[in-house]
């Protein structure tokens, strides 16, 4: 290997271990005993591991239902942003409508517009219609995305027109077309939506805050932020849920991350 190669390496796995070391650490102290990681300087591995802070957390804290909550509103909210999102972007990529690139680009400035800025006429939307404490309430922000609209357009662009008419000649209808054509072509696409929504919707914070008040409504990151302000000296039993909360959508990451490389390249690429 040359000494260059060497560095570059070396270099690599300097920044990979940086950027690890606080989930690592985050791990170890979440099988640390109580207050062993309150000590300076912390240590880095627990002295006797042990499993106390998971058992209480499901067994006294209830994040058996937190846990469920989450897993429930993001994969519905996955589904339905797909649902919305993906035929969306495939007119806008390939149908012919009257305004469609007009509406597309005030769809595209709407980007521009930060999403807090909604958060009370929508709260106040949903109030008005009873949506309020709903996990169809908690559901609405991720019904369709503009990112995920333009994603989407951007990739089915690459479809070529010719393929399309030649089924339509062949008498196949537009939902024929869009099952059995577009869909499979959408795929490495698909999976990068599916995640950046999963994702988003799992780790959001604000919004379940404001919508969802009674408490056994509550997602993890929600759960888990009141958990802190009870038990606020008790490091390890917060590292243990914070290891909860982002085991599942780690792990998922990791398992679906040749499709999502795939979909930004090829529609990076392509687009």
């Amino acid at each position: 290997m040359k000494p260059r190669t060497l560095l570059l390496n070396i270099g690599v796995a300097l920044i990979g271990l940086i950027v690890l070391f606080p989930l690592l650490w985050m791990l170890s102290v979440s099988f640390m005993a109580t207050g062993e990681a309150a000590v300076f300087p912390p240590p880095l591995l627990p002295r006797a591991p042990t499993l106390e802070h998971y058992r209480d957390l499901f067994v006294n804290q209830g994040m058996g239902r937190y846990m469920w909550n989450s897993v429930a509103l993001a994969t519905l909210a996955t589904g339905l942003a797909l649902g919305f999102t993906v035929p969306a972007g495939y007119a806008f990529a390939k149908l012919t409508f009257k305004g469609r690139e007009r509406l597309f680009q005030l769809l595209i400035g709407a980007l521009v517009i930060p999403a807090q800025i909604g958060t009370l006429p929508l709260f106040l939307m949903l109030k008005s219609m009873g949506l309020v404490n709903t996990y169809a309430g908690a559901l609405v922000p991720w019904l369709a995305s503009i990112f995920g609209l333009f994603l989407v357009r951007q990739y089915a662009l690459s479809i070529p027109d010719e393929m399309l008419e030649a089924a339509r000649v062949d008498g196949a209808t537009e939902g024929q077309i869009f099952r059995r054509i577009v869909l499979p072509t959408l795929t490495p696409i698909l999976v990068t939506l599916g995640l950046f929504v999963f994702l988003g919707s799992w780790n959001d914070f604000l919004w379940p805050l404001i919508i969802l008040t009674d408490q056994s409504n509550y997602t993890l990151p929600v759960a888990l932020a009141a958990l802190s302000r009870e038990h606020v000296q008790d490091v390890e039993l917060m590292m243990a849920g914070a290891v909860i909360t982002v085991a599942p959508v780690l792990i998922l990451f990791l398992a679906l991350q040749r499709f999502y490389i795939r979909g930004m390249l090829a529609g990076s690429v392509k687009g």
